[in-house]
């Protein structure tokens, strides 16, 4: 157990490798309650969240689940990467990273005198438990529990008895993800258990999803990273109404990116952490963000900014202290499906 973002959270149950290569290969099933969820409701829920974040909910619909970003009004960077649930008409799940739910909601007070009709933005996230379970098995095996769970599609989003359930996930993997009462998770997480779904830690869910190529805040996104530089710029939506630090990223978009997020495969097994110098020709063009060892891959992996001019196919060396470890640019995913 290590504590993360004022939880204490399971880091492995049986090893990160097996965890790891059981979510590749059949289902596991990783507790991610850290997450929160704050509950948007009302009439002017909808026109609150369009002004709040980048994506468009008018792109989807109720039922539907869509990524999105926070933007700090100032100098645009993410604040927090999210996902939206349009659970009901007026109801919206609003989910941040563990550490984000207050910034989330003071955010939505500023959105107060913005829309015409009211809403409410509640943190419900203690009330709750969210369970996802994710892999090439996970709905066949997740269809002994709840067949109405285990066949609720890709970004769709539904109620199931009192679970509300989306096919979302952190992996690569297919799969879905339960918010389920809080006094009921313990019972949930034994039925999946024992419907052969192996239980996984925080270590595993980390290096599947930089298998995946997707970022973690305060390595890929955060303080001074916008959604440009990181490669996201499709969830924003520049042709919907104003949106919270719009101004800031368009002044962005019109002189051009600094840096951008690109992936490096490495030769060998050795890892270069955050914040490994990435060089060519013994001058420094980035920095790593994220990297580690690829269970799927056999080989060390890495997420790094670099300059906007460096194109997949670049040879580059990175300096883990002191030893130069010899990589290649490509673009994430690393472990496509």
């Amino acid at each position: 157990m290590v504590p993360f973002g004022g939880w204490d959270m399971p880091l492995q149950y049986t090893g990160v490798l097996e965890e790891h290569r059981a979510c590749r290969e059949h289902a596991v099933v990783f507790d991610v309650s850290h997450l929160g969820t704050v509950e948007f409701r009302g009439p002017g829920a909808h026109d609150a969240l369009q002004w709040l974040l980048t994506n468009d909910l008018d792109r989807i619909g109720p039922g539907r689940a869509q990524y999105t970003h926070l933007l700090d009004p100032v100098d645009a960077h993410v604040v927090d990467d999210i996902i939206v649930w349009w659970v009901g008409p007026e109801r919206f799940f609003v989910m941040p990273n563990a550490s984000n739910t207050g910034r989330l909601t003071a955010a939505a007070s500023e959105a107060v005198d913005r829309v015409t009709g009211p809403f409410d933005a509640h943190d419900i996230t203690a009330t709750r438990a969210v369970l996802a379970v994710q892999g090439p098995e996970s709905r066949a095996l997740l269809a002994a529990v709840s067949a109405d769970a285990a066949a609720v599609g890709r970004f769709a989003v539904q109620q199931v008895g009192d679970w509300i359930v989306a096919g979302t996930g952190y992996t690569g993997e297919d799969g879905v993800e339960i918010h389920v009462p809080a006094a009921s998770a313990p019972d949930v997480w034994d039925a999946i258990v024992a419907a052969g779904i192996t239980p996984a830690g925080l270590g595993a869910r980390d290096t599947l999803r930089l298998e995946a190529g997707l970022p973690l805040h305060g390595h890929e996104l955060g303080k001074g990273i916008t959604p440009l530089q990181a490669g996201l710029g499709w969830v924003v939506r520049w042709d919907k109404a104003e949106f919270r630090g719009r101004a800031p990223l368009e002044a962005e978009r019109e002189r051009g990116i600094t840096r951008r997020l690109r992936g490096i495969v490495v030769e060998g097994r050795r890892p270069a952490r955050d914040g490994a110098n990435v060089l060519i020709d013994s001058e420094s063009v980035g920095t790593v963000t994220s990297g580690n060892f690829s269970p799927t891959l056999g080989h060390a992996i890495a997420l790094a900014f670099l300059r906007p001019d460096i194109e997949p196919g670049a040879p580059v060396q990175l300096d883990v202290r002191g030893q130069m470890l010899a990589g290649r640019v490509v673009q994430p995913p690393f472990v496509k499906r």
